[in-house]
């Protein structure tokens, strides 16, 4: 396989994975905020921190309200982080690719493509923003679901795997990230209202993790459980356990990938261990963005041992 070939690849699933974790994050604290008690003040701007946007959002945006936020994160063809430009990125990746993949695919992409841009509208409104996120969410399961069906698993396969994986568990550490920072900064209500249940319960929510939680660990939600299930379970899709193994699994099967694989041995090494409400303070954010950075690393000896050559 040409390493062209294989970055495009690689792009593709990465990209189709964050186009469906900003509608994921956006649904999610849409319904967060309106579950908050009145007078927390928390943020959209948030989710600027979350994406470590700042300086891309402060180049556009002079109020840091929610329509600017929404409008950022959705629509801004400027923005790489916007759903517009994930949607864009994932469908030239494919097209590039397409004697890869199945016809089917590239139809499905096709019809997400045009459904984001065209009723992207729908997503700056709070009415019908749901119902947009939902759409978005569940046309991105279509692709993967056809793409698992009709996929050989060889290389391509793998390059496919390394891109959906390391997205994921990137987003998954800033989710938690975002849990413990609103915690954080509204301290002083956690004895007033049961504020931890609902920040984690819809941190559960943000990855549909709710019923694979209650099943994994059959008590309440609480924020010590909820971050050592999705750092640590070995089963749930979508926490950093599961992503980092299904990445070892890629790397294993690929040819010359032994310094990839110390370096992910080098991201494993990183433990935080969580057992009661102290343990999210500032010092779990510290280790969250740690994770973030190793993940990052992990990134850039991938493109240098696969799609650097040429």
């Amino acid at each position: 396989m040409l390493s062209s070939v294989a970055e495009r690849i690689y792009w593709a699933g990465r990209y189709l994975e964050r186009t469906e974790n900003t509608a994921r994050l956006i649904r999610v604290y849409d319904s967060l905020l309106l579950d908050l008690p009145r007078g927390l003040n928390i943020s959209w701007y948030n989710l600027i921190e979350l994406n470590s946007a700042e300086d891309s959002f402060a180049e556009r945006y002079r109020v840091q309200d929610e329509r600017n936020v929404v409008k950022f994160l959705l629509s801004d063809e400027d923005n790489p982080i916007s759903l517009q430009t994930s949607l864009k990125m994932v469908r030239e990746n494919l097209r590039t690719t397409r004697d890869v993949f199945s016809p089917e695919v590239w139809e499905l992409i096709n019809e997400l493509f045009y459904f984001g841009r065209d009723e992207v509208a729908q997503g700056q409104g709070r009415k019908l923003r749901y119902g947009f996120c939902e759409g978005i969410i569940r046309g991105c399961e279509q692709v993967n679901g056809q793409i698992a069906a009709t996929t050989s698993r060889d290389a391509a396969w793998q390059f496919l795997e390394l891109g959906r994986y390391i997205e994921r568990a990137d987003m998954t550490s800033r989710i938690l990230d975002a849990g413990a920072v609103t915690l954080l900064e509204s301290a002083e209500l956690l004895g007033q209202v049961n504020l931890g249940q609902i920040v984690w319960g819809h941190v559960l929510g943000s990855l549909s993790a709710e019923l694979a939680f209650r099943r994994r660990v059959r008590t309440r939600v609480s924020g010590p459980a909820v971050a050592d299930f999705l750092l640590n379970d070995p089963h749930f899709p979508r926490t950093i356990r599961f992503c980092r193994e299904r990445v070892a699994d890629a790397i294993r099967i690929l040819p010359r990938g032994k310094a990839v694989q110390a370096q992910l041995e080098v991201l494993a090494a990183v433990y935080y261990q969580v057992e009661s409400i102290e343990d999210l303070g500032q010092p779990f954010r510290d280790y969250v963005n740690e994770v973030q950075i190793r993940i990052a690393t992990l990134h850039r000896h991938i493109a240098d041992t696969w799609f650097a050559l040429g």
